[in-house]
């Protein structure tokens, strides 16, 4: 359920980047999503038509691009990818580990479409 606001977010920072570039509508908009985050491509996708309606980013596509989680191991300094859940070092066993990459949640960029663009479409 968190994803809600998160999503009217989302929406917010668009429509305002979009409105100071004059844009006519957002086309596309690029989601960055840690491993590790809880955010759901597909409940954001879900909100995202329902509140996106009658706005600038109304028919947007979202693409999701997901970051891997990168760990360091606070013991031994290997770095390693999680693979699945978390998990200790695999070359020492520790569990004291500091998260490098993978809490990420951004909104990377935007693409709009101009008046004068959707204009010379017709």
């Amino acid at each position: 359920m968190h994803e809600l606001p998160i999503t009217e977010n989302i929406l917010k920072i668009a429509n305002e980047h979009a409105t100071q570039s004059g844009a006519a509508r957002v086309t596309d908009l690029y989601l960055v999503i840690g491993q590790l985050s809880s955010i759901v491509d597909d409940s954001i996708q879900f909100y995202w038509d329902i509140i996106s309606k009658g706005s600038l980013c109304e028919g947007a596509t979202l693409h999701f691009e997901r970051i891997p989680a990168k760990l360091l191991c606070l013991d031994c300094n290997n770095t390693y990818i999680l693979q699945r859940e978390l998990t200790s070092c695999p070359h020492c066993q520790s569990v004291r580990v500091r998260v490098l990459e993978g809490e990420e949640f951004r909104l990377d960029s935007i693409e709009i479409e101009t008046a004068q663009e959707a204009e010379n479409k017709t």
